[in-house]
């Protein structure tokens, strides 16, 4: 691992910030009665939307789209009391073309697009950029962003459908 990758990862724990992983990731899908404990929705019930958080001591989060699980991972008071972000061990989303389960953090995020989530517009996760290119011509999306971008007021445009 080079030197400045060594820096990043360290910096990153510090925060309390997982470092990102690449590829897929392994995460138990969601039970029939698990909820999003954003929204409340049975996560199950939308397999190709599901994202995930792992905590080290292996207590799972589902969440019916990556747009709430952003909104968990910026407010793990609210969503998650008793939790910490250095607990969390791993995060993953359902990626758009293989829906096969990555990692949060090397994901690329479309927004605008006209492909809805079970919440309405939502964060597409797919696994490059290139296909975040691809997704955005044919889908009429506005933007692609990365893990690091996503904000809360963002979050809240996207609810609202606005998407700057």
């Amino acid at each position: 691992m080079k030197q400045t990758s060594k820096i990043l990862v360290s910096v990153l724990l510090l925060l309390g910030v997982p470092p990102v992983l690449s590829g897929p990731v392994e995460i138990a899908p969601p039970r029939a009665d698990d909820t999003c404990p954003v929204c409340g929705m049975f996560v199950a019930k939308y397999p190709a939307w599901v994202a995930s958080v792992r905590y080290r001591d292996g207590h799972l989060h589902h969440f019916d789209g990556a747009k709430d699980l952003f909104k968990y991972l910026l407010d793990l008071a609210r969503w998650a009391p008793g939790h910490r972000s250095e607990e969390i061990d791993t995060i993953g989303v359902t990626e758009y073309y293989t829906l096969g389960r990555i990692d949060a953090g090397s994901a690329w995020y479309v927004i605008g697009s006209d492909v809805l989530g079970p919440m309405g517009h939502e964060l597409i996760p797919l696994e490059t950029r290139e296909d975040a290119e691809e997704f955005l011509r044919d889908h009429r999306g506005v933007r692609i962003l990365r893990r690091d971008e996503v904000t809360a007021e963002l979050l809240e445009r996207l609810d609202r459908g606005v998407f700057e």
